[in-house]
């Protein structure tokens, strides 16, 4: 029986590298993983179109299959007053490096949201997953018609019908265990806690879709049991995230491997949109205050969390982990595809 992975990603194996944006998602983690026989997305969010552009040419030259990850934009948006009240509770976190967090301008914006899908449309990549939200009808069908397979990013039953109406070809079904940015259509959702195989399980029930199943892979044994249920590939970030070729900052890997670092946390603090990340000062300090509001909560502590890798500060920086975080090893990623199928 032909395996299920090979109707979205003509992959080897199940193993799928996930999109990490801001710097983790390197075209040499994407090669390594479907060097490995998986397959990977390259995380298009925060780059300009022009860089996006290179990263796939450089892509394109070497031959490597890969897929890639677009933000859809959020419709919603944070008030002034709401937002300066937020950036003034930040204000002295910035001082000792010379940020006037308090009087950052608000910025909203949609990523390069067209401009990158003009650039996918005129150099076509075999799969184009979507996340915190639906694309319009026409940018599916857009996709479509030069060849590209198209993923939803869902986080329950009723995203997954909504992406199925939609006319996608799969779906990644995302469990509150991932690391990183949840892609909850609806940030102001309250997120009870649901593993993947239960996300996995009902929403192929729903849609007859094939599904990718997200979120606290932890080891062979969990893949074992996704593919069981028949997964159409599981979704690997976290255990990523220390290997030789991906682009984590050091202090992050180090922070992944550090006995101190005892517990995952959901939190809006860095960008205003739920994200899993290793608890820490900054979370304490402000998760119960901060508001939702991407993408201008991202925009105001960017500046912040920059100069906390520089100065090496862990405390202040997004360190986004799935619950698995514990498995993470350092090494080439060729291991960590290995190691996951080794009981398939």
């Amino acid at each position: 029986m032909t395996a299920p992975w090979t109707r979205l990603f003509d992959s080897e194996l199940p193993v799928i590298g996930a999109p990490m944006a801001g710097g983790g998602s390197t075209p040499a983690l994407v090669s390594a993983v479907a060097d490995a026989g998986g397959f990977a997305f390259l995380a298009a969010g925060y780059k300009t179109p022009a860089a996006v552009a290179t990263e796939l040419a450089t892509l394109h030259r070497a031959g490597t299959p890969f897929g890639v990850n677009v933000f859809v934009p959020d419709p919603g948006g944070i008030s002034e007053p709401e937002f300066r009240r937020y950036a003034r509770e930040l204000a002295p976190e910035g001082e000792p490096y010379g940020l006037d967090l308090a009087n950052t301008p608000l910025v909203e914006d949609d990523d390069h949201w067209r401009d990158k899908l003009d650039l996918l449309l005129a150099t076509p990549v075999p799969v184009v997953s979507f996340t915190f939200g639906l694309p319009d009808p026409g940018t599916v069908t857009a996709l479509r018609r030069v060849g590209t397979r198209v993923l939803a990013t869902v986080t329950t039953v009723a995203e997954a019908l909504a992406a199925r109406d939609l006319g996608v070809d799969g779906i990644v079904a995302q469990s509150t265990e991932a690391g990183g940015h949840s892609g909850t259509h609806d940030p102001a959702r309250p997120m009870p806690p649901t593993t993947v195989e239960r996300l996995v399980r009902e929403c192929a029930a729903a849609t007859g879709l094939p599904v990718v199943g997200a979120g606290g892979i932890d080891g062979a044994g969990r893949v074992r049991r996704l593919v069981a249920e028949g997964a159409a590939g599981v979704l690997v970030g976290t255990l990523l995230l220390r290997t030789d070729e991906c682009g984590t900052s050091q202090p992050h890997k180090d922070s992944l491997a550090d006995p101190a670092r005892t517990e995952t946390v959901l939190t809006r603090v860095f960008t205003g949109r739920p994200a899993r990340g290793l608890r820490n000062g900054f979370i304490d300090r402000h998760d119960a205050s901060a508001p939702l509001g991407y993408p201008a909560i991202h925009h105001l502590t960017r500046e912040l969390r920059a100069a906390a890798v520089r100065a090496n500060e862990p405390d202040l920086m997004h360190l986004w982990a799935g619950t698995g975080y514990r498995q993470a090893r350092t090494g080439p990623a060729a291991d960590v595809v290995s190691g996951l199928v080794a009981t398939l």
